[in-house]
């Protein structure tokens, strides 16, 4: 496996107790994890992150644009990652669907770099101003070809600064577009949060070698800058492990596109991260990610104090999508109940390898799904 360069840094603020919002808590972390680059374009409910950028990253000697456009905010993030920064952008779904282009390029060409997408209610325009939860599947699939990111899934304010450390890591670790998705709720919620002394922080491979291709068993090249040195071509057609086109040639096709899942799909052990609270002697299960999660713990927490044998697995990570972690924690279970604010994208993975009975449970209303509306459908269940 290559060398990577894995460091403890001071974060961007001094240790201690502090109370933010989801999008406050973004560029904290991201500032934490090295990023000094942020090109965006304003769109609510991210536009907090791109005002308290701004304000920041001259404190960093940092580089802040606003672009004319989320098209070009996508551009300039890839060629700031190419010119050796860590560079991130912020948005929400009109504005993600306008990046996919630009995403699929940043996949295909192995530009590290993170797109904060925080969620609200759509499509199109929809409820600019309210919550939602139906990006799931954009995140995977809204560019087309085939290519595999990594999406986190925050659902606290801490979470969105810790996630945001570690979606730059996993970036910078792996070569690949990361996605922290969060939702209007969380990014405008404010709670207390604490931040460390020391974060750890990793930082790509850039030592000589071809950059599109490796040996190495982790399928991760290095990724020189321009102005490192090296003659380096970047092109979204297919290339072979040093840059050239090679767009008729079949194998160089198959070899890079197996190596970009391959990279992500054999360390899933290393993404992947998910949650459980009072699965073991569970006889229902409620799988939820993000916002949602909150208010499903708390019913799970007052179900399981009237001795109601129920328990809850919390995504963390949305891509890649935890299989074979649901297909152990429903073998279990009698019942799995899903709760999400969209028409049940999340659903549709979990029916691929659930093995229990499963009940939807969708709401696309701008508002978040309350803890009485999963208790009454949990009581239903029951009955």
């Amino acid at each position: 496996m290559a060398v990577q360069n894995i460091k403890s840094v001071t974060p961007s603020l001094p240790e201690g107790r502090y109370f933010f919002s989801g999008n406050e808590a973004v560029v904290e972390g991201a500032l934490s994890a090295g990023c000094r680059f942020y090109g965006g374009y304003p769109i609510t409910p991210s536009s907090e992150i791109m005002e308290r950028m701004a304000a920041r990253l001259p404190e960093f000697d940092g580089v802040f644009i606003q672009m004319e456009d989320e098209i070009a905010s996508i551009a300039s993030v890839i060629g700031a990652s190419w010119a050796g920064a860590k560079a991130m952008t912020a948005t929400s779904g009109p504005g993600f669907s306008l990046m996919q282009e630009g995403i699929g390029y940043a996949a295909f060409t192995e530009a590290p770099c993170v797109v904060v997408d925080i969620q609200r209610a759509g499509p199109s325009t929809g409820q600019a101003t309210k919550v939602g939860s139906g990006d799931l599947m954009q995140a995977k699939w809204g560019s087309h070809g085939d290519y595999l990111p990594i999406a986190l899934s925050p659902w606290s304010v801490q979470e969105m600064f810790d996630l945001t450390i570690r979606a730059f890591n996993l970036a910078e670790r792996y070569r690949v577009p990361v996605f922290l998705m969060g939702e209007e709720a969380t990014a405008h919620l404010r709670e207390g949060i604490r931040i460390p002394a020391e974060v750890e922080i990793w930082e790509r491979n850039r030592g000589p070698g071809d950059p599109f291709g490796t040996d190495e068993s982790d399928g991760v090249p290095p990724m020189p800058a321009f102005g490192d040195g090296q003659k380096l071509l970047v092109t979204g057609s297919t290339h072979d492990r040093r840059g050239f086109r090679r767009t008729d040639d079949p194998e160089t096709h198959r070899i890079l596109v197996e190596r970009l899942h391959k990279k992500i799909l054999s360390h899933s052990d290393e993404v992947i991260r998910v949650e459980s609270y009072y699965l073991d002697g569970a006889e229902i299960g409620v799988v939820v990610y993000g916002f949602t999660a909150r208010s499903a713990l708390y019913v799970v927490q007052r179900l399981r104090k009237a001795r109601v044998p129920i328990g809850l697995l919390r995504l963390q990570t949305l891509w890649p999508f935890p299989y074979a972690e649901i297909e152990g924690v429903t073998r279990s279970l009698k019942h799995c109940l899903t709760f999400e604010m969209n028409m049940g994208q999340l659903s549709g993975e979990i029916q691929k390898v659930c093995r229990c009975p499963l009940h939807i449970n969708t709401q696309v209303n701008g508002t978040i799904i309350s803890p009485a509306t999963i208790e009454r459908r949990i009581r239903e269940v029951l009955a």
